[in-house]
């Protein structure tokens, strides 16, 4: 069977790369690696989670270890009742955007911080063998934290409201925790009035797989948008640790804005903070940790880096383009409630939140991640390097090539998870310049 592992995470086809051996030999490895007593397990709403999360705990079990088990549940629940219950780890049983067919896991030690590249890499090779059997271990239900974690977020979020926000939970593990957190919120003033769209967990994903960040799936809640006359609208992807953001009128918000809003609202209430960002899509965000007096700190684009860098750093508050949303009182973790309701916060105090975006899509169009295949993803960068390097006013290596022309930047880096070229540019208040450097730069990765 081909192995699952990928760079951050385990993730594969059920029967080819992943089933329940293979999940229990993991669990195990887990366990003997991290030396945890305790460990939270946790899964999405996919068919085959309960059966590998029952996997999960055998071979946690066979290890001596205490399970607690959330049931279904988020990514960030398993991250807050790792840190909240003291466990020694986590686990998350979720393939998150990909298709029905595949599932994964995604792995944690204690206080949720990333597992070391080198502890990784020995969960890897010890679990390509079954091992003997320890004494010990239960399985404890801890569905009970989800009311902690409902407190803890309502607590960084405050009150919010009166507003009405469509929430398409895409049929993924965001409805349940999205009942709660309403529920949690209006104890404590809270005024949202939700419409609720492909609400009920189903693993069969009728409505299509939560993935909002391909655009072929978003037309679907901008009519629920429109039809609904709410003041925003709110997609997940399966496990939740992602949002994606439509305002009233069911525009659509690019990830840099979302990060450039979030760093605003943070440094309001955090002054001189330090903010971490990816280097894909930077001036919108530069520009609003300028003006809220903060310090921005760039760090190469994934979870791992992110996290890195926020923990370094002492920042209150990471974000990337793809929606991945970090937050020092959060365990420095992602997470895909605090944004929607961050930002729930910001239309709350007044204004639409198409008239919070309106001067970032003005003043700082994008492309958007253009993705290409390639033989050579190494050798395509070098060639638009030397094509272009020469006229650029500053180069940037923190993850791929990233060139500032002044008027107009581009991003080119290897995807970290997937055989993919990946482009982003953006210029100052010229989208017409945006597009005569995609199509020149679409040339050059050619070839021509």
């Amino acid at each position: 069977m081909a192995s699952p592992f990928k760079r951050y995470d385990i993730r594969g086809r059920l029967g080819i790369e992943l089933d329940e051996a293979v999940a229990c030999r993991i669990a195990q490895a887990f366990a003997r690696v991290t030396g945890a007593g305790a460990v939270v397990l946790a899964r999405d709403s996919r068919d085959s989670s309960p059966m590998l999360a029952e996997a999960v705990a055998r071979g946690l079990i066979a290890q001596g270890v205490r399970v607690l088990d959330l049931g279904l549940a988020g990514t960030e629940e398993m991250y807050f009742a790792t840190a909240y219950l003291g466990a020694g780890g986590g686990i998350m049983v979720t393939a998150s955007h990909n298709p029905a067919d595949y599932n994964g896991m995604k792995l944690v030690g204690p206080g949720a911080a990333p597992l070391s590249d080198a502890a990784f890499a020995r969960v890897r090779e010890m679990s390509d063998t079954p091992m003997d059997r320890l004494p010990g271990g239960a399985q404890e239900d801890c569905s009970r934290v989800r009311s902690e974690y409902v407190s803890h977020i309502a607590g960084l979020v405050g009150p919010v409201g009166p507003l009405r926000v469509l929430v398409n939970a895409g049929n993924g593990a965001a409805g349940p925790t999205v009942d709660a957190l309403a529920e949690g919120l209006a104890a404590k003033g809270g005024k949202l009035d939700l419409v609720r769209m492909h609400h009920e967990p189903d693993g069969s994903f009728p409505n299509g797989i939560p993935n909002p960040l391909l655009p072929g799936n978003r037309p679907v809640t901008v009519a629920a948008v429109r039809a609904a006359r709410v003041d925003m609208g709110v997609a997940f992807d399966g496990d939740f640790d992602r949002c994606f953001l439509f305002d009233g009128q069911g525009g659509f918000l690019d990830g840099e804005h979302v990060v450039a809003l979030l760093a605003k609202a943070q440094l309001a209430l955090h002054p001189g903070a330090a903010i971490v960002h990816d280097p894909r899509v930077i001036w919108a965000v530069k520009d609003a940790i300028r003006q809220g007096g903060g310090r921005s700190v760039l760090a190469p684009t994934g979870h791992v880096f992110q996290k890195a860098a926020m923990r370094a750093s002492g920042a209150v508050y990471g974000g990337e383009m793809s929606a991945h949303h970090y937050f020092r009182d959060f365990m420095a973790c992602d997470s895909g409630m605090i944004p929607w309701l961050l930002v729930a916060g910001l239309i709350s105090a007044g204004g639409s939140l198409a008239d919070l975006v309106s001067a970032l899509r003005r003043d700082f169009p994008s492309s958007g991640e253009i993705n290409f295949t390639v033989a050579d993803t190494a050798a395509v960068v070098e060639r638009v390097r030397a094509e272009l390097a020469p006229q650029a006013r500053g180069e940037d290596r923190t993850d791929g090539l990233s060139l500032d022309f002044g008027d107009w930047r581009l991003n080119l880096r290897a995807s970290n998870t997937e055989p993919l070229l990946r482009l982003n540019v953006e210029a100052r208040g010229d989208a017409g310049l945006v597009a005569r450097k995609v199509a020149r730069l679409t040339e050059l990765i050619a070839g021509a």
